[in-house]
Formats: structure tokens, sequence, C-alpha cells
């Protein structure tokens, strides 16, 4: 594929991508569209064949991190907190840096990489998103985004994992358990 084609291909995927979860959103009234779905989006149309792009990873590095930042919420007393972006204080940036740090490490030691969960366990760390539904819709929108990238990507012949690469069971991390 040319460079001008790959470049067309990335960027209307992503947009029809996008578009399709936010009119989903629309419909349901649900936050299905949230900011790490960009990444996301960029990571499994530019580079598909990559580890960190494959549905397990997209799919279990963002459950990582809504796991962990629900635990730095948990762990710091915030859970029911509104958000507050322009005042930080020390709990909301223990609840931060609780969530990130036990997101690299689950990703790390689950040899699940996928660098846009880092944003998502900030998004709840930060208290943006961290109700029952709003959970639930943040992990309907990484399902909508991974089956997406299934679809899209066999349709227009791009070689894509229905689940995962056969090498990620062998990459180097796993080895070294």
């Amino acid at each position: 594929m040319t460079r001008a084609r790959r470049t067309a291909y990335v960027a209307l995927s992503s947009f029809c991508c996008i578009v399709f979860i936010g009119l989903c959103a629309i419909l349901s009234g649900a936050p299905l569209l949230f900011p790490s779905l960009g990444p996301t989006a960029f990571l499994v149309f530019a580079t598909p064949q990559a580890p960190g792009a494959s549905p397990r990873n997209t799919v279990f590095g963002h459950l990582a991190g809504i796991v962990a930042g629900l635990t730095g919420l948990a762990v710091t007393g915030l859970l029911t907190a509104a958000p507050d972006l322009t005042h930080p204080s020390w709990p909301r940036i223990g609840a931060a840096a609780i969530a990130l740090g036990l997101t690299c490490a689950a990703m790390a030691a689950l040899d699940i990489p996928h660098p846009p969960a880092g944003a998502t366990t900030l998004i709840i760390a930060l208290g943006l998103l961290h109700t029952t539904p709003q959970i639930v819709a943040v992990l309907a929108g990484v399902v909508l985004i991974a089956l997406l990238a299934v679809l899209i990507n066999r349709l227009f012949g791009v070689p894509y994992p229905w689940w995962r690469f056969a090498a990620e069971a062998r990459s180097p991390v796993a080895s070294r358990r």
C-alpha cells in the first residue's frame, strides 16, 4: 500500500469508527465516546500488526486501566467525589499515580501492552468518568472499537487478528516469566 493510500485508510477508518461510536453514544445517551479511543483508533489502523493493536490487548489493556482507575479512587476515598481538574489535590494526584502505576504494572505482568489504556486510567482516576453506568459505557466503547477494528481491517484485507497474533504468545515479555 502506498503512503498516500495508507494515510487515507488510517484517516478514513479512524473517522468512520469514531462517527459510528459517536452515533451509538447519541442514540444510547451513554458516554461511549471518550478521549482514549482516539489513540486506540490510530493504533489499530496505523499499526494493526503491532501487539498493542490486537483486540485482546485493546480490551484487556483498557479493562486494566478501568480497574486500576477505580482502585486509585477507592484507595484515596474519591469514588464519589466530583472531578476537579483546575484545583489538583494530593488525594487526586495519589489516585492518578496509583492508577497509572497499577495499569502499567498489569499490562507488563499480563503481557497486554496497549498505551492508550494509560489515558483511560487517568480519565477514571481523575473522576471524569467513574459511576457504574459510565464505566459500563467505557467498556462498551472499547468493545465497539475492537470489533470495528476487526471488521474494517479485515474488510480491506489488512492483516489483523480476530483476537491476538500468534507471535504475542511468544513475546519477549511472556518468555521471561
